[in-house]
């Protein structure tokens, strides 16, 4: 074993000690409700794939703009995951992160487990590497403006296998600790941020874990709670709470912080999915009385699932001729449900409403 850190070393989640003080259980029962509310509204989404391709970008974004990787909707959603064509590196990264979310996830659905393998390759995945945990020593983590190390993880190499071989069991075996299930998650996500098992991509990771977690957990069904947003509104007060349990020991400021989050993501989120479910609803009503030939879930999906669409989505999606496409996205322009834009030497087709409706509530 290396020598530990003697200002900070995570221990093994269950040996903590009584954390969940009367406000942090009245602020479990508050985010329970929420989450409950969020989880019933997408569960009555007719496909739940347009949800969980948008819903996963946005998240995506907002936790890579945490490192500062920033991207704009444009960018992002004028960029193709399917043939790996983007518009920037930032929308690539994010593109990236996306994909490591909803592929792992598929993976806990199915296994009902979140195991180390899981987690590295989300990492894998978001910094398209293999390097795995971190095997040479050096890493601190240090403050952007003084330059100053705040806090020295872990860096023997067999220090980060057994604390992450810990957090695994702990992840996968409800019975060593009775807490609540977002105070669970709030711990392992602290926990894998103090050991810093990566040399990149940690706090992405992190964020993936949280929402593995409550999927694994069964309170979501899909990957669409959005709330690296809250993380990256208020990221300094994050990071100061972060290092204030390990400087302290005190979990109850960093529990709320993480319960609230989840709280005031989970009724942004169930905003977000009654617009985009209003939305839909007046799309096939207009298509069904303007166009009733051209309509069909496929075409309504696809509008909703890429905000900026194209001849080559529909042509992959409707399973049509470019020619057939083609004519659909002018008609489409023609009834104002979307608009043509030229980028480079492609036509996008925005759908304005749904554009819009993403980016007044990413703001």
């Amino acid at each position: 074993m290396g020598t530990l850190n003697a200002a900070f070393y995570p221990e093994r989640l269950e040996q903590v000690g009584d954390i969940e003080t009367k406000a942090v259980l009245k602020k479990l029962a508050t985010a329970h409700q929420a989450l409950a509310c969020l989880k019933a509204t997408a569960e009555s989404m007719p496909n739940q794939d347009i949800l969980i391709s948008t819903l996963s970008l946005q998240e995506a974004k907002d936790s890579s703009a945490i490192e500062n990787i920033v991207t704009t909707q444009d960018d992002l959603y004028q960029s193709d995951s399917f043939e790996r064509k983007y518009q920037t590196i930032a929308a690539k990264e994010v593109h990236n992160y996306a994909h490591a979310l909803q592929k792992t996830c598929d993976q806990v659905k199915a296994t009902g487990l979140i195991t180390l393998r899981d987690i590295i390759e989300v990492q894998s995945i978001i910094e398209e590497n293999s390097a795995g945990f971190r095997k040479l020593p050096g890493t601190e983590l240090k403050n952007e403006t003084t330059g100053a190390t705040v806090y020295t993880p872990p860096q023997h190499p067999d220090d980060i296998s057994v604390l992450m071989s810990n957090l695994e069991e702990f992840i996968n075996r409800n019975e060593l600790a009775d807490w609540d299930v977002l105070t669970k998650m709030a711990l392992v996500h602290h926990q894998i941020e103090s050991i810093h098992p990566f040399c990149d991509g940690n706090g992405r990771t992190g964020r993936v874990l949280n929402i593995l977690y409550l999927v694994k957990e069964g309170l979501l069904d899909s990957p669409i709670l959005y709330l690296s947003r809250y993380i990256n509104q208020s990221k300094a007060e994050y990071y100061r709470l972060l290092q204030d349990v390990r400087d302290t020991r005190n979990w109850e400021p960093w529990l709320l912080y993480m319960i609230g989050g989840v709280e005031q993501t989970s009724r942004q989120t169930t905003i977000l999915i009654h617009g985009i479910k209003k939305l839909m609803q007046d799309y096939k009503q207009r298509l069904k009385s303007g166009h009733p030939k051209m309509y069909s879930h496929e075409l309504l999906n696809n509008l909703f699932r890429h905000p900026y669409t194209k001849i080559d989505y529909l042509v992959r999606d409707l399973g049509v001729t470019r020619k057939t496409a083609s004519k659909y996205l002018d008609d489409l322009v023609a009834i104002g449900l979307v608009s043509k834009h030229k980028m480079g030497k492609e036509n996008f087709y925005l759908n304005d409403a749904l554009y819009r409706h993403l980016q007044e509530k990413s703001e």
